[in-house]
């Protein structure tokens, strides 16, 4: 399932520039060297790969509890269940509930903290920028976490996020360079194919743990996993 973690960062990304387009926008670059800048622009990527890499390796290791637990199918399916359910119920709906009320007080240190980074103009403040922006509260990433989740160990929960970040980075870079290149009609259409995708990601991750012998999409349930031993049967 790695290979849906790129693709859906891809995707996320036409959301990311409406979100995260105007930090992009904003960075303290140095433009009077294309190649400067083009190193800066990487260092704030590095910072929201890092962010993004730690989330997966937190979620990761609560993956491998489940697994460690044998439930490792059902974790799949219910992971495709939150996907699809986060892309089909209307944002409006979850802002009723202040679902980050408990940790309202660290996302608010968190802002402030970038904010601060966009006076300085250092390699070192960029990446913090990239790694404060990778902590802040986003549906799509949270979606992506549950893929991590899935993965249940640790390396692929890292690489899982590792290559969300990495789809991202294209449309970001691009608004970073061009500004705001996309016009509203065009940003709302591709906003409609958002949840059309986080769907087939999530009725894959369905699919998987469903375990119908399905090369590739819904692997049988003795060759979920490399195992020490060979199953006979």
């Amino acid at each position: 399932m790695l290979y849906s973690a790129f693709f859906f960062g891809l995707i996320s990304s036409f959301h990311c520039v409406g979100m995260c387009g105007p930090i992009a926008m904003m960075l303290p670059l140095d433009r009077s060297s294309q190649a400067k800048k083009t190193a800066q622009l990487l260092l704030y990527h590095l910072g929201r790969l890092t962010a993004y890499s730690s989330l997966g390796l937190l979620f990761g290791l609560l993956g491998k509890g489940f697994y460690l637990a044998g439930m490792q199918q059902q974790l799949s399916i219910i992971v495709g269940v939150l996907m699809i359910s986060i892309a089909v119920i209307p944002e409006k709906i979850f802002m009723r509930y202040n679902f980050s009320r408990p940790v309202y007080t660290i996302i608010s240190k968190v802002k402030s903290a970038l904010g601060k980074q966009f006076k300085k103009k250092s390699n070192s403040s960029l990446f913090l920028i990239g790694l404060l922006n990778g902590f802040l509260p986003c549906g799509l990433v949270y979606a992506a976490l549950f893929g991590a989740l899935a993965m249940q160990n640790a390396p692929l929960g890292i690489a899982y996020m590792a290559l969300y970040g990495l789809g991202t980075i294209p449309m970001l870079s691009a608004a970073a360079y061009a500004g705001s290149f996309l016009s509203n009609g065009f940003r709302s259409k591709l906003q409609k194919v958002i949840p059309i995708v986080t769907v087939i990601i999530g009725m894959l991750f369905i699919l998987r743990g469903m375990g119908l012998d399905i090369m590739y999409v819904s692997p049988g349930d003795m060759s979920l996993f490399v195992k020490s031993g060979a199953d006979c049967r």
